[in-house]
C-alpha cells in the first residue's frame, strides 16, 4: 500500500474509493462497477500528473525523504551481481549507515558503496537512519583505496540527511573523517560516478560524492544544510523550511543549472518510488553511460577533470 505524502491526499482519497469499487465488483457478480472504476482511474492518473507537473522546493524535498523511495539495498538488490560487503574501518568499528563492497555491475567489477536509511523501525535504528559516525566515512576511505590498488571504478549512492551530529561522532573525529573521505573521492585514480538518490545532506553527502560524474533523480535534493536547519538558524523558526528550500537552490533543476550536479535522470510519474525497479534500471543505465566516458581517461586525467569540475560550480 502506497504510503501518501500531504500534498497528495485528494489522490489518495481517490484510490481510496477506487479499492472500495473495486471490492465490491469482487465480492458481487451481480454488480458491474467497470465503467465507474475506469473513469476514476482516469481522474487519479490526471491528478497524479497534475500533482507532479510543478513541484516546489518543498514537496521535492518531501518527495526526496519518501519512505518507500529506493534505497542503496535496493540497486544493490536490482542491478548489481556478486556483491560482498567488507565491513568495518579498521579504526574503531562498523557502521552501517554506510554500506559498501565489490560487485559486479553489468559485467565489470567495481566498488559500490552508499547511504542506506532502512525501511522498518528496526533497520532504521540499526542503519541510524542513514546518518553515518565517523568509522563510516573511514570505510568508505578503506573502499577507495581497494579500489585504486585494483583499478576499480567507484560507484556511490547518497541519501542522507547529513552526518551523524551527536557527541559520540565529534569525540572520534566526524570532521576529520569526512575531510579524508572527500580528499580521497578527489585523488581517486580510477573512474567515481555518484548519484543523488534522496536527499544529499552536507558534508554527510559530498564525503562520498566528490566524483567526475556527480547524477541526481528528477526530485531528488542536494543541500549544505537541510531545510529545517537552514530556517532554525536564519529565522530561529524550524516551520520556516518551506520558505529556506526555496531560497537555498536544492532542487534537481537549479543544481545543474549552477553545475553542482552534472546530468538529472528521470523518475517515474508521481516520484521513484511508485516504480522501484524502473527506477534502478534508468539510474543503472545512466552510470554505465558516465562510467563508459570515463573509461579511456587516464589516471593523472580523471583526477584534473574533478578539480575542473569543483572549480566550475557556480561560474556563469
Amino acid at each position: 500500500m502506497n504510503t501518501y505524502l500531504d500534498f497528495e491526499k485528494p489522490l489518495a482519497e481517490l484510490d481510496r474509493k477506487i479499492a472500495e469499487l473495486e471490492g465490491l465488483s469482487s465480492s458481487d457478480e451481480g454488480m458491474s462497477l467497470g465503467d465507474e472504476i475506469s473513469k476514476l482511474r482516469d481522474k487519479s492518473a490526471r491528478q497524479l500528473h497534475d500533482l507532479y507537473k510543478n513541484l516546489d522546493a518543498w514537496r521535492k524535498t518531501q518527495v526526496a525523504r519518501h519512505p518507500e523511495r529506493p534505497h542503496f539495498k535496493d540497486y544493490v538488490k536490482y542491478a548489481f551481481e556478486d556483491f560482498v560487503p567488507l565491513a568495518g574501518d579498521r579504526v574503531f568499528g562498523e557502521d552501517e549507515a554506510i554500506i559498501g563492497g565489490v560487485a559486479s555491475f553489468r559485467g565489470q567489477s567495481v566498488v559500490v558503496m552508499g547511504h542506506e536509511k532502512g525501511r522498518t523501525t528496526e533497520n532504521r535504528i540499526k542503519h541510524n537512519f542513514g546518518m553515518a559516525h565517523p568509522e563510516g566515512y573511514r570505510k568508505a576511505v578503506r573502499l577507495m583505496n581497494l579500489a585504486e590498488q585494483f583499478k576499480l571504478p567507484v560507484i556511490t549512492f547518497v541519501d542522507t540527511a547529513g552526518a551523524y551530529p551527536g557527541k559520540a561522532g565529534e569525540e572520534r573525529g566526524q570532521a576529520e573523517a569526512i575531510a579524508r573521505s572527500t580528499e580521497r573521492c578527489l585523488t581517486l585514480p580510477t573512474p567515481m560516478v555518484s548519484v543523488i538518490v534522496g536527499e544529499g545532506g552536507s558534508g554527510g553527502a559530498i564525503g562520498i560524492a566528490a566524483a567526475n560524474k556527480v547524477l541526481i533523480l528528477e526530485h531528488s535534493i542536494y543541500s549544505v544544510i537541510s531545510p529545517e536547519g537552514c530556517a532554525s538558524i536564519l529565522w530561529r523558526d524550524a516551520a520556516r523550511a518551506k520558505d529556506a528550500a526555496e531560497a537555498m537552490k536544492i532542487t534537481a533543476q537549479e543544481l545543474l543549472t549552477n553545475k553542482i550536479v552534472d546530468e538529472i535522470v528521470s523518475e517515474p510519474l508521481g516520484g521513484a518510488h511508485r516504480d522501484v525497479v524502473g527506477t534502478v534500471r534508468t539510474v543503472c543505465d545512466a552510470v554505465e553511460r558516465n562510467l563508459t566516458s570515463l573509461a579511456h581517461m587516464t589516471p593523472a586525467e580523471l583526477k584534473q577533470q574533478r578539480k575542473e569540475r569543483f572549480y566550475a560550480i557556480g561560474r556563469a
